[in-house]
């Protein structure tokens, strides 16, 4: 499945911009990643599947007569016996049936993602902001005052990750409201607009923290990352 267009070349242009603004003004680095989704929740469709089949499995016990009038229905194989093999056979492909059918509705990604639970969506976002950090921004500025800014496009989730020195100065609530600034554009589908927002209040902390030096030198580049 093609991954969805959520921002134009122009909207690149000024997101950059927005960066090489803020870091006109501190010493801190900032990188910008656009996730599709932060997970596939592979485990989450299955652990689903296995939940409706065990379900099933659970209303043949309850109501053997329907399932079975189904079945005979279906076969026009009326009057026989039921055998153990038989049973055993019949709850067996009701669980496949049921486990099967629900995969494939997890193939539709907004009912996919709907099913995870928020909590398993902040953590698997908060994980992959980490180890996007990791690979684009930590320990690679002179200072350690790199700064990521990463939205999740799919979890309607956001994650500011600070280097070592920025976040020995600064308390983690403090990045809350830039999120909350650049989330409350995304809803309304101005997804640029909220990235551009959140780097400038990004930017005006660190300038605060750690201005500008006459040598500063750009060290990370200032594009927005989508992945």
């Amino acid at each position: 499945m093609p991954t969805p267009v959520y921002l134009s070349a122009e909207d690149h242009e000024r997101i950059s911009a927005a960066v090489g603004e803020a870091e006109m003004h501190s010493a801190g680095e900032i990188v910008t990643v656009l996730a599709d989704r932060s997970d596939g929740y592979t485990d989450v469709a299955l652990a689903w599947a296995a939940i409706v089949a065990f379900l099933a499995l659970g209303a043949l016990v309850i109501a053997p007569e329907f399932y079975m009038g189904l079945y005979e229905n279906l076969l026009a194989d009326w009057g026989h016996e039921w055998t153990p093999r038989m049973i055993v056979g019949l709850a067996a492909g009701i669980a496949a049936i049921k486990f099967g059918a629900m995969l494939l509705l997890q193939l539709i990604p907004p009912l996919k993602f709907w099913l995870v639970p928020p909590q398993i969506k902040t953590m698997r976002v908060h994980a992959h902001a980490l180890r996007a950090f990791r690979i684009g921004a930590e320990q690679r500025t002179t200072g350690r005052t790199g700064v990521l800014v990463y939205l999740s496009m799919r979890e309607h989730r956001a994650e500011i990750v600070a280097d070592r020195a920025i976040a020995a100065k600064v308390d983690p609530e403090v990045w809350g409201q830039a999120m909350s600034a650049m989330l409350a554009h995304v809803r309304e589908g101005r997804t640029c607009d909220g990235m551009v927002v959140a780097v400038g209040k990004v930017g005006a902390i660190l300038a605060q923290h750690f201005p500008r030096a006459d040598d500063d030198v750009n060290e990370l580049p200032d594009r927005l990352i989508e992945i």
